[in-house]
């Protein structure tokens, strides 16, 4: 982990307001009605919901998505041992490639002084 992910988070986002700019009609629809309609209080609250969406996005090898649900689910009161649960959930599913993309969470929670080295 030669970069500091927090740099590489804020290029994320950077980038990311630019394909938005880019697609606005898409933009519009994905993260309007889509996203209220999942990350809405429901049978689930929204932290888990969360917590889920981040197992996903390791499943999947998705590093802005680890990211992104990491960052929201701490918005949302998440404590690392939470965070951390649900990445064993996808190592369970995954094995060692799972645990290998936990690394990006953990390495965005240090970098964040949320756990120490």
């Amino acid at each position: 982990m030669n970069d500091s992910i927090l740099q590489y988070e804020e290029k994320m986002w950077h980038l990311f307001d630019i394909t938005k700019e880019q697609m606005p009609d898409l933009a519009e629809a994905y993260y309007g009605p889509v996203k209220e309609a999942v990350y809405s209080e429901g049978s689930l609250d929204i932290k888990t919901k969360r917590l889920i969406s981040l197992a996903v996005a390791i499943q999947a090898g998705c590093k802005d998505c680890m990211i992104s649900q990491t960052s929201k689910a701490l918005e949302l009161g998440a404590t690392p041992a939470e965070i951390f649960e649900a990445c064993s959930v996808a190592v369970s599913m995954g094995g060692t490639l799972a645990w290998s993309k936990v690394l990006v969470v953990a390495d965005f929670l240090r970098e964040r002084n949320i756990i120490q080295d």
